[in-house]
């Protein structure tokens, strides 16, 4: 539990809540003009006391962790999806990275937490819980009793490893790939990956 949660649920739930809600959308606005937010900067953009903003995050770090889209989603794949692999992972995949590009300053700034190292608020990051993994185990799982099941873990960390904001970065930034490219880049690696393990079940 993140260390906001005691003030949050005491006491005018509903007001600290669109508070606290206030603070990370102020937070999202500054990560979209290229700012890295201080608490300072997030309650000036919220007209909030910066007393008030540090109740509900300790630190610039805890604050960042927040703006992390949450998608409670256990499946990307819609409804009635495909018993074909490659057309659920296409599925999966186009929604994921497009999830990723509406919302890159948000996974840039969880991406920079992630390599300082240490947790923000004591709590492992979101980019770290995220459900990339879980989405891709679900795309792909007609594969399941097909291969053995470390071979269909390790096919499901690679092709997690081409659809995330890393690669986008380095797609992009090093790369110099427009974000288009770079999506498309990443979806057709994901679909290597697959079609080269499907062949190898032939």
């Amino acid at each position: 539990m993140s260390m906001d949660a005691p003030y949050l649920h005491t006491g005018r739930t509903n007001q600290k809540a669109r508070t606290r809600d206030a603070l990370v959308a102020a937070a999202r606005q500054l990560l979209s003009r290229g700012v890295t937010p201080t608490i300072d900067e997030a309650a000036a953009e919220a007209s909030i006391g910066r007393t008030t903003a540090y109740r509900y995050f300790p630190n610039s770090r805890a604050l960042l962790a927040a703006t992390f889209p949450e998608i409670e989603l256990r499946s990307l794949l819609g409804a009635d999806p495909p018993e074909d692999p490659l057309a659920r992972l296409e599925i999966m995949a186009e929604s994921l990275t497009r999830r990723i590009v509406e919302h890159e300053p948000e996974y840039r700034a969880q991406l920079r937490l992630a390599l300082e190292g240490e947790p923000a608020n004591g709590d492992s990051l979101p980019l770290r819980g995220g459900r990339r993994i879980e989405w891709v185990e679900d795309a792909l799982a007609p594969l399941r009793g097909r291969m053995p099941e470390r071979e269909l873990q390790r096919l499901v960390y690679g092709i997690g490893a081409t659809l995330g904001i890393e690669a986008l970065v380095w797609l992009t930034d090093m790369g110099g790939l427009s974000r288009e490219e770079a999506v498309e880049v990443m979806r057709s690696n994901a679909r290597t990956l697959l079609r080269s393990a499907l062949e190898r079940l032939e």
